[in-house]
């Protein structure tokens, strides 16, 4: 069976967040996988990047936060919990992120565990850089072979994040998070877990919701993940520019996903059986 690691932000443990990272853990424990949980809030995570973080500084003088993580990263120097999380996320062979949505994107104490865990070296600034290749990155880099999946409760009416939502489509605001955040250092994404109005959410309203977030949960490793170009696959120039005719009848971000007869479409992204003989993930 597989390994998962759930990175949990919520600071009350009996909201809706929480109850779906119970369950989670439930589902996935009885399902024979092993799950690791890092609760943010309960464990009082430094979400500051600062110099705090770093035991030496190679230039003590002004604070480079990429050149200090660099040599950190280098040197074995980081602080205990910044490895610790690391050593996690190599540990698991998928990464569920559970949180409300804040302000269009995640709290605060989310992010800054991003910041801080994913450092130089580690998620980025990874490979060779040569030619057309700008390194790991984006279907490539030190986390591939894993997949992610964000679950995320959200008090606005599912319309508002529709196409002609006055919030913007759901998957445009999670861009940063699934794409620039998660595929960019290796991980395929599956499509995100979204409870709208959950402050609202009713007793007997749950019982939908956690079949719905279970079934989620089951397919983990078998559902089709989010079809993104990646970087290094053809898709782009030597510029990181999307090739001509790639993307057409798409527009905004939408581009960036591999469209049906795209003549690089990956055989990786297009059929799930070959993620499966690739990663050997699925139970």
């Amino acid at each position: 069976m597989s390994k998962v690691l759930i990175v949990h932000a919520h600071p009350e443990p009996k909201s809706l967040t929480t109850a779906l990272k119970n369950l989670a853990v439930e589902t996935l424990t009885g399902q024979g996988h092993a799950v690791q949980v890092s609760d943010l809030y309960a464990a009082n995570w430094k979400a500051v990047a600062d110099r705090g973080d770093f035991f030496e500084q190679a230039q003590p003088d002004r604070l480079s936060y990429v050149a200090e993580s660099r040599h950190a990263f280098a040197t074995g120097t980081q602080t205990p919990d910044v490895e610790a999380e690391q050593q996690k996320l190599l540990w698991a062979d998928a990464v569920l992120l559970s949180f409300p949505m804040w302000w269009f994107g995640m709290p605060a104490i989310l992010k800054g565990w991003v910041d801080r865990v994913f450092a130089y070296g580690f998620a980025y600034g990874v490979g060779a850089h040569g030619g057309e290749r700008w390194g790991d990155r984006y279907g490539e880099g030190t986390l591939s072979g894993r997949c992610a999946m964000l679950s995320v409760t959200i008090g606005g009416r599912a319309p508002h994040y529709g196409e002609r939502g006055v919030n913007g489509r759901l998957d445009d605001l999670l861009w940063p998070i699934q794409h620039g955040m998660l595929f960019y250092p290796g991980m395929e994404i599956m499509p995100p877990f979204a409870v709208y109005q959950s402050d609202r959410l009713t007793d007997a309203e749950w019982p939908a919701i956690a079949e719905a977030y279970k079934r989620r949960i089951v397919g983990l490793f078998s559902d089709r993940p989010i079809a993104y170009s990646t970087q290094n696959g053809g898709h782009y120039d030597g510029q990181q520019v999307l090739k001509p005719g790639l993307g057409a009848g798409a527009s905004g971000t939408r581009i960036h996903l591999v469209q049906p007869g795209d003549p690089t479409e990956i055989l990786y992204n297009a059929n799930p059986a070959a993620r499966e003989m690739e990663t050997g993930s699925i139970p």
